[in-house]
């Protein structure tokens, strides 16, 4: 009954609140930063709440970051290293989803630590740095693991770079 209740009253001045327009471009910019020093992609995505037919199924902020995996293409990279971090205020929730080849390299606890070190951050109030941390974390995953192609200088933006919120 909380869980209904907490994603009744998150809206999205929640979102605004918690990352103002000025958040959401210094997150755009250090995804664009940091996929300068990697063949991976990165999409970065929060939402207030669930929409009410997914809540009332019990869909888990795991299962809405899958499916927002899916539906936007980060799966669908060259490499394989597409990784899609899902911010679910409402649940407190952060969810990281990677594409095989990336996820294969790095393993659940790699993610793990970075969900938690961004939901800390977010406790404390500080969501435009607990957001850059992940991006950054992530990212220094990314650049370990699928650096550049010094033979091939041509590395294509396969994804926006902008965050996206979803209402």
């Amino acid at each position: 009954m909380r869980r209904f209740f907490r994603h009744l009253i998150t809206d999205y001045w929640s979102v605004h609140s918690a990352f103002p327009n000025r958040t959401l471009t210094a997150i755009e910019q250090a995804v664009h930063e940091g996929e300068r020093a990697h063949m991976g992609e990165l999409r970065f995505v929060v939402e207030s709440a669930l929409p009410l037919p997914l809540l009332l199924r019990g869909v888990s902020s795991r299962e809405r970051a899958v499916r927002l995996f899916g539906s936007m293409g980060v799966w669908d990279t060259e490499h394989n290293s597409g990784v899609l971090i899902y911010v679910l205020l409402a649940d407190r929730h952060v969810e990281i989803v990677a594409d095989r080849g990336i996820h294969r390299r790095v393993g659940e606890s790699g993610w793990t630590g970075i969900c938690a070190a961004m939901r800390r951050a977010f406790r404390e109030g500080r969501y435009e740095s607990g957001a850059l941390e992940g991006v950054r974390a992530v990212s220094a995953l990314l650049a370990q693991h699928f650096p550049p192609d010094r033979d091939n200088p041509d590395n294509p933006n396969e994804l926006p770079n902008r965050p996206v919120v979803l209402r």
